[in-house]
């Protein structure tokens, strides 16, 4: 059988490619050793490609940027099994001022719109830390700000079962699968501008029961499916800072402590099963260039 994994950043984004080519390479070789034959897109037209390579697929991924995952997963949606985030809650989840009032109107905390003095200015549609910066200035042309939350950065990655698409023929009802909680090392250079550096995971902080919690209910309300990431800041609350609907670079880590295989995961998750828990063993520390260390 065979799984297309169409990431982009690997030849359409060199800013992006070392963390696009560490996750590429994680699902390539679990999708090897279950079997499976990866095929990836060649250098072309991103699109053109996936639309060449899917029909003789029997499943695919789209990895990419959060503004461009909805664009080419209904593209692939198109010509086979999708078992990644649906187009429409990926293009809602790039939105990130929508995602907000989305998560605040089911009593999710976000951080409050900041109108002046210190804040945090993000791209309405982005990706990552690219281009979120400490500022005085206030907001630009698509841009929003945020008041700055001063805590613990971590991550809860899950992989939610299939929710829209194929719904008919696979919705189950099954809750989403926890597969971490993820310490995020970001860095704030001398101008304000945030750096995401990697992490540690698997970790447990004090407050652990509520964090998933409060991830696993924002990634549900957007009804994200397939891998996804959501970013939080501990501090009075837990508060839902992104929802990236997406694999994340914490899959490196995660797979080096996992004993199941995500490439199973994510198949199973898309036709509405899977395991009801994973088992970690040990602990590491990842970079965005792939490199991971046993802690």
């Amino acid at each position: 059988m065979k799984v297309l994994l169409a990431e982009y950043t690997t030849a359409h984004d060199p800013v992006l490619a070392h963390e696009g080519r560490a996750m590429l390479d994680v699902l390539s070789a679990s999708f090897s050793r279950c079997g499976y034959e990866v095929i990836v897109p060649g250098s072309g037209d991103f699109g053109e490609e996936i639309e060449r390579l899917a029909p003789s697929c029997d499943m695919g991924l789209v990895i990419a940027p959060d503004h461009l995952l909805s664009r080419y997963t209904i593209i692939l949606e198109q010509h086979t099994h999708n078992i990644g985030c649906g187009f429409i809650p990926a293009a809602l989840c790039a939105n990130k001022v929508r995602t907000g009032k989305i998560l605040r109107a089911h009593a999710i905390p976000v951080p409050a719109a900041c109108t002046g003095g210190r804040c945090v200015v993000k791209p309405v549609s982005g990706c990552g830390s690219a281009g979120v910066r400490l500022s005085e200035s206030g907001a630009g042309k698509d841009e929003f700000s945020q008041e700055f939350i001063g805590g613990e950065n971590l991550s809860v990655s899950l992989v939610g079962n299939r929710v829209v698409g194929e719904v008919c023929e696979y919705y189950s009802g099954k809750p989403p699968l926890v597969l971490a909680v993820n310490r995020q090392k970001i860095e704030i250079g001398k101008t304000g501008e945030f750096r995401y550096l990697g992490g540690e995971t698997p970790v447990h902080p004090a407050r652990e029961e509520e964090i998933i919690g409060t991830a696993t209910k924002a990634a549900t309300v957007l009804g994200c499916q397939g891998y996804c990431g959501v970013d939080v800041v501990v501090a009075d609350r837990i508060y839902v800072v992104d929802v990236n609907p997406r694999i994340t670079t914490s899959i490196v880590g995660i797979a080096a402590c996992m004993e199941e295989e995500i490439a199973e995961i994510l198949i199973a998750a898309s036709k509405g099963g899977g395991p009801d828990r994973v088992h970690l063993k040990g602990g590491v520390s990842f970079d965005t260039q792939g490199k991971v260390m046993k802690l």
